[in-house]
């Protein structure tokens, strides 16, 4: 494959949705959500980073955490800078992203615990909303990470191109699916 070509390009010639995982010592195709479903082991997210992730996601877009978008990131950021999709890669920031992606879930944390006294995890809703309304705008005081605004976006794309990035996704909003170029294949397929 000749990786000069564009993000859209890729997914339209690679059936997005579909990561290669090595289960019990085979090369498996699965989406995110079988990934999840499969407990296949994290290679790059630690245990607070993954837990953190997901309750970001659903606090973004609820379903985000059981379509697999811990799992989908962890195995973005896992392979090699030519074969990912996040979108962070399109956004002239420079590779490796792992550090943005524990950079900006540490700041979250950190900001959680320094105004509410937890983890992210640990809030009431309300708290979550409220939290990442304020990342979506500026720097909270005592953020300490990658630009909360532009983490904030980054990781919004990243929820609606698991949740929605597939026929049925759009399908799901009531939305005739009418993509620019057709994929071959449903995720899972």
């Amino acid at each position: 494959m000749d990786y000069r070509h564009s993000r859209r390009t890729f997914i339209r010639t690679s059936g997005i949705g579909l990561l290669g995982f090595c289960v019990a010592g085979c090369q498996q195709d699965l989406t995110p959500e079988q990934a999840r479903k499969q407990g296949i082991p994290f290679n790059v997210l630690s245990t607070e980073e993954v837990q953190t992730l997901e309750a970001l996601g659903e606090t973004l877009l609820p379903g985000s955490a059981v379509s697999g978008l811990a799992h989908f990131i962890d195995h973005q950021l896992f392979a090699p800078h030519h074969e990912q999709m996040l979108i962070i890669k399109y956004l002239g920031a420079s590779p490796p992203f792992t550090s943005f992606y524990s950079g900006g879930l540490a700041a979250l944390n950190n900001t959680a615990r320094v105004q509410y006294g937890q983890r992210y995890t640990g809030l009431a809703d309300e708290q979550r909303v409220e939290l990442v309304g304020r990342i979506a705008e500026a720097n909270p005081p005592d953020w300490v990470g990658p630009p909360a605004p532009f983490f904030y976006f980054v990781l919004r794309n990243d929820v609606v191109d698991v949740v929605y990035g597939t026929r049925e996704g759009v399908e799901s909003l009531g939305l005739p699916y009418m993509a620019h170029i057709e994929p071959p294949s449903r995720w899972g397929e």
